[in-house]
This record gives C-alpha cells, sequence and structure tokens, in this order.
C-alpha cells in the first residue's frame, strides 16, 4: 500500500500526522519536507528575544524522534518539484514518490511589499524555525529595528524586541493597529502601550525606499522623513505557497481552494494549513488548522469528513497590554461595537445588522471575561 503522504513539516502536518495516529498506528505516513523536520510550537516565535532563546530552544520533539513516535517515514531536506495526480506520484530531488492519498501543507511565505531597497536587503521575517535560525545574530546584533506591518505579528514582535531595550519603530500604513481586528479605542490604548515602551508608533505611514548605510540602512518615508536603522523586520502578511499545486493543474486563488472536507480540485489532493482556502478563506491561526486536521485525518482514513469551524478565541501575545478576541471581530464584518471601558481594561462586544453579538475583544483585566462571552455567542 503507498502511503498518506504529506508535503510539509509544520504546525499543520505534524497535527495531522497526530490525529492519524490516534486513530491508525500502521496506516503508513511519508513526510516529504525541505526543511529539516523538527516538531516546534510556531506561536513561541512571538517571544523568543524576551525570552533569548535559540532556534533549538523551541523544538519540542526533534525530527529523528518524531518520526520514530509517531511511525513515519520522513524525507527531510527534499524539495518537491512536480505533482502528477493521474499517477499519484510525486518528483523531489529527482526521486519518484507514489501515494495513496496527498496533502499539500506548504504553509505561506511572508509577503515583501514592494518597497524600493526591501527585498534587496533581504529583510528579516520570522514565520518559522529556519528563519529565526537564519535570522537570530541579525535580530540580537540590532539595537534599533523598524518592523513593517502592524497586524497581529508585528504587534507582537514589536512588544516583544521593545521588552528587550530594542528602538522599536513599528510602521503600519492603516489608520491604526490591528485596525481590521480590533475597535478604535482598543487599537488606541495599544498604539499607546507599546508607546510607553518605547516604541515609535508610526500608522497611517509607509516606507517609500530602503537604502544601505555604512553603520545599517536609511529608510525614507512617503512622508518625507528619514531615520536610521540597524535592521528591518517585516510582517506584512503572509502569501500562501500555491505555485506547486497550481502547476499541478489544481485550482488556486488566494489559497490552496479546497471543499468542505478539504479536498482540492483533483481527486485524492488535499491541501491544510496556510496554503488552503476553504469557503474562500485562507484561516492562518492555529485553532482552524487543528479542526482541518482532526477532520482531514478521518476522511483520509475513509469516513469523509466536512470541516465545520466553530466560534474561536484568540490571545494576542502583548504582555504589557492583554488582549482576547473571540468570535467575528473583522471591521467588514461589524455593524457595531458595545464598549464597556473601565480604567484597568475595556469589554467591547461586537454586533451584527441584526443586532445579534457575534463577537468580543477585551484587554487587561476585561479578559476574565473571554470565556462567559466566548460561551455566549457560542450557544447562539
Amino acid at each position: 500500500m503507498n502511503p498518506i503522504t504529506i508535503i510539509g513539516s509544520g504546525f499543520a502536518a505534524y497535527q495531522l500526522v497526530k490525529s492519524l495516529r490516534r486513530s491508525n498506528a500502521e496506516v503508513p505516513i511519508r513526510i516529504i519536507t525541505s526543511d529539516k523536520g523538527h516538531d516546534y510550537n510556531k506561536p513561541d516565535l512571538s517571544h523568543v528575544m524576551s525570552k533569548k532563546q535559540i532556534a533549538s530552544d523551541l523544538i519540542s520533539i526533534e525530527a529523528n524522534e518524531f518520526a520514530t513516535t509517531y511511525n513515519v517515514e520522513l524525507c527531510s531536506g527534499m524539495t518537491v518539484s512536480d505533482i502528477q495526480p493521474q499517477q499519484k506520484q510525486l518528483l523531489a530531488n529527482g526521486q519518484l514518490f507514489q501515494y495513496s492519498s496527498l496533502v499539500i501543507a506548504t504553509g505561506a511565505n511572508p509577503f515583501i511589499p514592494p518597497i524600493t531597497g526591501l527585498k534587496e536587503m533581504n529583510p528579516i521575517t520570522l514565520n518559522s524555525l529556519q528563519e529565526f535560525a537564519n535570522y537570530k545574530n541579525r535580530l540580537t546584533n540590532a539595537q534599533s529595528i523598524m518592523v513593517i506591518g502592524g497586524g497581529l505579528i508585528g504587534v507582537e514582535l514589536g512588544m516583544d524586541l521593545a521588552l528587550t531595550h530594542k528602538t522599536v519603530t513599528l510602521v503600519e500604513s492603516g489608520s491604526r493597529l490591528m485596525g481590521r481586528q480590533l475597535p478604535e479605542l482598543v487599537s488606541i490604548k495599544l498604539s499607546q502601550s507599546l508607546m510607553e515602551l518605547g516604541v515609535d508608533v508610526r500608522s497611517g505611514q509607509t516606507v517609500a525606499q530602503i537604502l544601505k548605510t555604512d553603520s545599517g540602512y536609511q529608510v525614507l518615508m512617503e512622508n518625507g522623513d528619514s531615520l536610521e536603522v540597524d535592521d528591518v523586520l517585516v510582517c506584512s502578511g503572509l502569501a500562501p505557497n500555491v505555485a506547486l499545486a497550481s502547476s499541478a493543474g489544481i485550482t488556486t486563488q488566494a489559497g490552496i481552494c479546497v471543499d468542505e472536507a478539504m479536498q482540492s480540485s483533483v481527486a485524492g489532493v488535499y491541501a491544510l494549513g496556510d496554503c488552503a482556502e476553504h469557503s474562500g478563506q485562507v484561516r492562518a491561526f492555529l485553532q482552524p488548522t487543528v479542526i482541518s486536521a482532526a477532520a482531514l485525518s478521518k476522511t483520509l482514513l475513509g469516513e469523509r469528513t466536512p470541516v465545520i469551524f466553530p466560534s474561536m478565541m484568540v490571545k494576542v501575545k502583548t504582555p504589557c497590554f492583554p488582549i482576547q478576541m473571540g468570535g467575528v471581530t473583522h471591521q467588514t464584518d461589524v455593524s457595531r461595537w458595545n464598549l464597556d471601558v473601565q480604567d484597568d481594561g475595556i469589554v467591547a462586544k461586537a454586533f451584527d445588522s441584526d443586532n445579534v453579538m457575534i463577537g468580543f475583544v477585551t484587554t487587561q483585566s476585561g479578559t476574565a471575561q473571554s470565556f462567559p462571552l466566548f460561551r455566549m455567542i457560542g450557544s447562539q
């Protein structure tokens, strides 16, 4: 029997392996990955600097131990160059591999904005263990860092760097930090918290050009400002890795398009994690991946199982200004916010056009109300 074959060894791939093994200890599983194949906790990347960690500190199970523990064939350091769905085979490092079912879990790459000089300087990115290993020395040595992107990851990393007493400039082209997920007052309070740590928060501003200097980089802003920094960290979102699937004739849009059971447009080929687009959305948080992996494992073992996403909660890793979000908080879906503002925290409830509560955002002491609010939206 040819093995279930998974391309990739990130969180999604390994969640699937664990789900499969909880149900079936013997079905053959093969993992093909260009990485080393270590199992690690990706969210820990948001506070590696304040915890003074190195790449090996994040590894929970080393690759060989993972392969033995979960009884998988691990082909590490191998890059898949071609998928041949009709033959149920793929090509990696010049070698053909046959599969019974194929799961593409290639994740996403950091999006690098088209800023003059940015790509050429090879900016720091922190979307994987390998990237952290590659850029650890640059992060450590830089005393002043510009973070481009004021979404969730940019805010988390900006705060973490500030906590190590580095000079941080946080640039967000939108009018406010985490503007898509937070009501305006919470966003303002978040900015104030960062500024109290010494972060130079520049919302509503964009970078025009980056120039190499003898000591670091000169950053020219669209508004005419010029800043000198030692290095640049990019947190401008993710671009799903769809090229491999697209070249095999698999339908892609923002991600690899999948149906309710995570199957792509080609029978027997599935997608999971940051590269998958389900119902028009790429869900890059961990909880959707866990839920998808659990359902997909049943499908791969012969019981086709649709993925059903419940309301979800996200904890933003900003220890100086704790934030939790639940349900739907995206500004395009929220008709109005109801805010309870106290000196030590905010509870913001999101309502749709039918006046139904669909989500919430809590901060500081208000986070104690997160689970009751979460149960409230989950019971509707």
